[in-house]
């Protein structure tokens, strides 16, 4: 591989990182800068288009609820909020640090280099905890819905990201502060990042995956309360229709939370297994090879949570509507249906309101799906 812009062949470039790898030594990076020109470009036009596409649509997220004060209000919007935030700093960070160290080639020194990667960890990690933060809100709303307005408020909730944030800049900030390779690059202590201790590592990696673990039992403890509830609600009423309604029902949410859960893991867990590796063996130049197309899933990752969290959210998509209109409203755009009338920003955020408490109201009058629409609502 071409190291700091020194030509050469592919062979010669590849028997100069075995040799590179057997004296522990990797001074010039080439022992990190592995990838062909065809996976070069391969995993620039992913980035090229992951990135921007990833960045667009977590900002669209982001200001809708920070221009509709019904949503401001809501925890559940809050913590979606911060979803998007962590992703759209992961779209900036992950794509110009990973294109400008493996395609062009930039050298940077030890703290360069990890300032940079603490901004791609302070932005992944926050993206893992805001989600979890999201699972748990839902659990609660299920498994505390009496309650849930007082457990779950305005106020705690905003602490809990300044909590979550705090802590996640804190962490990828570590090895900028001290927690780094102790032997530097003579030799490296991992192969998959320059300057970073294994110690380190280790650690991250271990509490991703308690994070994930986490999140994984939050989902399948709210399925498990709906099916329960469903099943209880069709015992008492002795019909076979209802069977089938909770049928579809149980069927319904199973296929939802597998869909989040299926890509939440398959994202992140190749690139979590070639860290944990890092750790206890020394990765071959393929395995290197496979870590850089992994990594580019967690970028997917956050490119599909809107999709999975936000979009589907039937105030937020009409929030969205709204402010498109304000903006064609503004721009002098003719009026586009009836439905949307010009209204002021209180009047909109007002009926809004009111349609959460009709259908919450609506919702408690149906017995048979209590548990099933307050998962719907989130």
């Amino acid at each position: 591989m071409e190291a700091w812009g020194i030509p050469g062949s592919q062979e010669s470039r590849e028997a100069k990182n075995y040799s590179t790898i057997e004296n522990n030594s990797c001074v010039d990076f080439a022992c990190y800068m592995v990838l062909t020109e065809v996976e070069k470009k391969v995993i620039g036009a992913i980035c090229f288009l992951a990135g921007p596409f990833t960045f667009l649509e977590n900002s669209m997220v982001l200001l809708v609820i920070l221009f509709t004060a019904a949503l401001r209000q809501r925890p559940s919007y809050l913590f979606i909020g911060s979803l998007a935030l962590a992703d759209v700093f992961a779209s900036c960070f992950f794509t110009t640090s990973f294109l400008d160290f493996h395609l062009f080639q930039h050298s940077d020194g030890p703290t360069g280099y990890l300032f940079k990667l603490g901004g791609v960890t302070m932005a992944f990690t926050s993206s893992v905890g805001s989600l979890l933060l999201t699972a748990l809100d839902r659990y609660l709303c299920i498994y505390r819905a009496s309650s849930y307005k007082v457990l779950v408020t305005r106020h705690r909730a905003l602490l809990s990201l300044l909590i979550l944030w705090s802590a996640t800049t804190i962490i990828s900030l570590l090895p900028l502060m001290g927690w780094k390779c102790p032997t530097g690059l003579m030799p490296p202590c991992l192969r998959l990042f320059p300057y970073i201790s294994s110690t380190y590592l280790a650690c991250w990696t271990s509490f991703i995956l308690v994070l994930l673990v986490l999140i994984l039992g939050a989902y399948a403890l709210i399925l498990w309360k709906a099916h329960r509830h469903e099943a209880s609600m069709t015992s008492l009423q002795g019909a076979a229709v209802s069977g089938q309604a909770r049928m579809r029902m149980d069927i319904r949410l199973a296929r939802t939370f597998g869909l989040i859960l299926l890509i939440l893991v398959g994202c992140w867990l190749p690139a979590l297994s070639f860290m944990i590796a890092d750790v206890s063996v020394v990765l071959s130049l393929t395995q290197q090879r496979a870590f850089a197309f992994c990594s580019t899933l967690c970028l997917v990752n956050s490119a599909v949570n809107p999709l999975l969290y936000a979009l589907r959210c039937r105030e937020l998509r009409e929030a969205l509507l709204q402010l498109t209109y304000r903006l064609c409203e503004t721009g002098k755009c003719k009026k586009p249906t009836e439905r949307f009338s010009p209204k002021s920003h209180d009047e909109q955020d007002m009926s809004f309101t009111a349609l959460s408490e009709s259908e919450g109201l609506n919702t408690r009058a149906t017995h048979i799906t209590t548990v099933s629409a307050a998962v719907d609502k989130h």
